[in-house]
């Protein structure tokens, strides 16, 4: 078995880790990282056998091609291995947008290189293959977007290897991905930025705010120290589903606003106890399918 990962990051960096864990001499892994020492870090921590910047020598005869870039790079990407790429070679990526890269890739695939979607549900605040781990994908939901035009035995292919990394897989419509991608994970991250914006225009406040930070603040900005380039492709490709939950959301903080200055004390206490209460049951109920941490 011949794997190619293109992005050799946080996710590639750990599929990597994890699949050489699991098959060790059984699989040789070829990676692309954006920089020489990205690609010397890559080989010497195990995530892949081979680092080079040469598309040709990262692709050729590999079965399987696992596609980790920002997801604006994606489709250009697939453009540049395209003439490398052998007849059967699948395509499957870790873009938490769909359906943009779906369409565009369905423009310029010829019938004999499939493309399977995909999105593991899993990361990190910190990016880079130094922050990969082995683990990082175990109980994790992983999205596959089922296509009936695709053979059945290059779905088994694929999750032969995929079903190594002992993630919880869920197959769902492409829409629907997006559009709960959208409320479950792009929001909360344009959120927690929006959270590290207001402190930083605290003004003359700012230095005695900086002294109080504690627990709260890191725990629901933590994923604002996510990567910039990542972020900025995900609301380009996944602008409808987020900005119209970005509005609903905006909605909701016009009502506690308004119940705020209406000294209203009983709305704001059944806002947070309904919101406890909610958090509670989807936490007891997600945590007996998988992780969601």
């Amino acid at each position: 078995m011949k794997l190619a990962i293109i992005g050799v990051g946080l996710i590639g960096g750990s599929l990597g880790l994890c699949l050489k864990d699991k098959l060790g001499e059984k699989i040789f892994i070829t990676g692309l990282c954006r920089t020489e020492t990205s690609m010397q870090k890559a080989v010497e921590l195990g995530a892949v056998d081979l680092a080079t910047s040469d598309l040709k020598k990262v692709v050729e005869d590999a079965d399987i091609i696992f596609l980790s870039p920002p997801v604006l790079q994606i489709v250009p990407m697939v453009k540049k291995i395209l003439p490398y790429l052998k007849s059967g070679a699948i395509l499957t990526d870790a873009g938490s947008t769909k359906n943009f890269i779906y369409r565009e890739l369905k423009k310029i695939l010829p019938q004999d290189i499939f493309y399977i979607p995909g999105h593991p549900m899993t990361g990190r605040e910190k990016s880079g293959v130094e922050a990969a781990n082995k683990n990082l994908f175990q109980n994790k939901a992983y999205v596959i977007i089922e296509d009936k035009n695709i053979p059945a035995e290059i779905y088994d292919k694929l999750m032969q290897v995929l079903r190594l990394t002992d993630a919880k897989f869920i197959s769902l419509e492409i829409e629907k991905h997006d559009r709960c991608a959208a409320i479950i994970s792009h929001v909360p991250h344009v959120t927690a930025a929006a959270l590290v914006t207001l402190l930083n225009r605290a003004g003359d406040d700012l230095e005695s705010c900086l002294k109080l930070i504690g627990g709260g603040f890191k725990d629901t900005t933590r994923i604002a120290s996510s990567n910039a380039d990542m972020w900025a492709d995900i609301c380009m490709t996944n602008s409808d589903a987020i900005s119209a939950n970005l509005r609903d959301l905006q909605n909701i903080l016009g009502e506690v606003i308004k119940s705020i200055e209406n000294h209203d004390r009983q709305a704001i206490h059944d806002y947070f106890t309904q919101s406890k209460k909610r958090r509670d049951e989807i936490l007891e109920t997600v945590e007996k399918k998988f992780d969601p941490n």
